[in-house]
């Protein structure tokens, strides 16, 4: 799931984020604008997941990085039923000790990609 290649993104201020808190060696695999309450975007390196998350009192933004040995599971949400293909949904979950970080995309092509990287990383 680490290729070689460019990393993507959707907004290169939302980029640009990622790559100045990189720690050496570091390299960003994906960084994906979000929808919904709470979250801005997820970034995706070679070492941890980054979501920013804007869900605190007073307007205040956090950076929360998750090292992917600390993710517990990555999950598909859908509020229908399964009768489509696994996914056809765009959001997810990422449990990390007791906190759930829900994500919502915009295409689930997006949500399958972060999907498989995380899981890809937490069952190595």
């Amino acid at each position: 799931m680490s290729s070689g290649g460019e990393p993507v993104f959707d907004k290169r201020d939302q980029y640009e984020q990622v790559v100045s808190g990189l720690l050496d060696g570091e390299r960003v695999l994906a960084v994906y604008d979000a929808i919904g309450a709470g979250t801005g975007f997820i970034g995706l390196t070679g070492l941890r997941v980054i979501v920013q998350d804007k869900s605190f009192v007073g307007k205040k933004t956090a950076l929360v990085s998750l090292p992917y040995a600390k993710i517990h599971s990555v999950a598909v949400l859908s509020n229908k039923s399964w009768g489509g293909s696994f996914f056809s949904t765009s959001s997810i979950a990422i449990t990390s000790g007791s906190h759930v970080h829900e994500v919502e995309f915009r295409g689930h092509q997006k949500a399958h990609h972060v999907h498989n990287v995380i899981l890809w990383h937490i069952t190595r």
